[in-house]
């Protein structure tokens, strides 16, 4: 049905599944049509759009757990869920930089993080002071190792990459914060 679909919209012809979703129901032998409403806050389709182009996969998604892999062998400073938990607890100051892209902050997010998106990190250095304690965080610890550098590079020396990210924040702090 798909590629049925798609030779409808290449050639032109017939009525297209344009804000319509068809269930089928194979035990039953039956199809379902439902009417989909746009989502006026859509980052492709919405009425203020923010991505105009491909994005890169990798980064979208998180690194491949091999890259997160290499990132620990690279000997990037890095704390716990657990330790980051005790850091709250005890109010030290520090200042928590998730790396991640905002629909991903929406979907969950540490309470007091600052969204920083990785590829915007080097033209927002500014909003971050080098004589402060950072944590950096991501969804499992790559994208962050990552920007831990770009910082290391700046010159910024009190840095640590959250190990496992706000996975692990979930799985060892507080279950409550979604995973996805």
């Amino acid at each position: 049905m798909q590629a049925l679909e798609a030779i409808k919209l290449i050639v032109g012809i017939g009525d297209p599944l344009i804000g319509r979703l068809v269930s089928f129901d194979a035990l039953k032998l039956r199809f379902k049509e439902f009417k989909i409403r746009k989502d006026r806050n859509c980052p492709i389709c919405g009425d203020h759009p923010t991505l105009h182009e491909l994005i890169d996969y990798d980064q979208f998604c998180g690194i491949p757990q091999a890259d997160a892999e290499a990132a620990k062998e690279m000997d990037v400073p890095t704390i716990t869920a657990l330790d980051l938990k005790q850091k709250f607890d005890r109010r030290d100051k520090f200042v928590l930089v998730d790396v991640r892209e905002p629909f991903e902050y929406e979907i969950t997010h540490i309470p007091g993080s600052k969204l920083i998106p990785l590829g915007e990190l080097p033209a927002r250095l500014s909003e971050l002071d080098s004589a402060d304690d950072i944590v950096l965080q991501c969804k499992s610890g790559g994208r962050s190792a990552k920007a831990l550098r770009i910082l290391q590079e700046a010159g910024f020396r009190k840095l640590n990459n959250l190990e496992g990210g706000i996975t692990a924040w979930s799985d060892d702090v507080d279950p409550t914060v979604p995973k996805y």
